[in-house]
């Protein structure tokens, strides 16, 4: 494996991640305007990527592979919770 395919092999790993973790940033700003108004659309999604970055590393470790039920349960669990975190300071 060379290293421009080692790169996208580890990109497309944290893809879902950060993807989902865009969504639902735009989905706060959207849905929840006047209690995200203060928080920034780049740290919603910065935490939340963070946190999606690291279920996947414990799924890939208590798992032993990628791509499974629960490891994606532990993903869309990691970018939440961090979200839902951050909006619960603001209150």
């Amino acid at each position: 494996m060379s290293p421009l395919d080692a790169f996208w092999h580890v990109a497309n790993l944290f893809a879902p991640a950060w993807g989902l973790a865009a969504l639902l940033a735009l989905a706060i700003k959207a849905l929840w305007r006047r209690q995200a108004g203060a928080l920034r659309w780049l740290r919603l999604w910065a935490w939340g990527g963070l946190g999606g970055a690291a279920a996947i590393v414990l799924a890939l470790v208590l798992l032993g592979r990628d791509g499974s039920m629960a490891g994606y349960a532990l993903l869309v669990l990691g970018v939440a919770l961090p979200q839902w975190w951050l909006l619960s300071l603001k209150r």
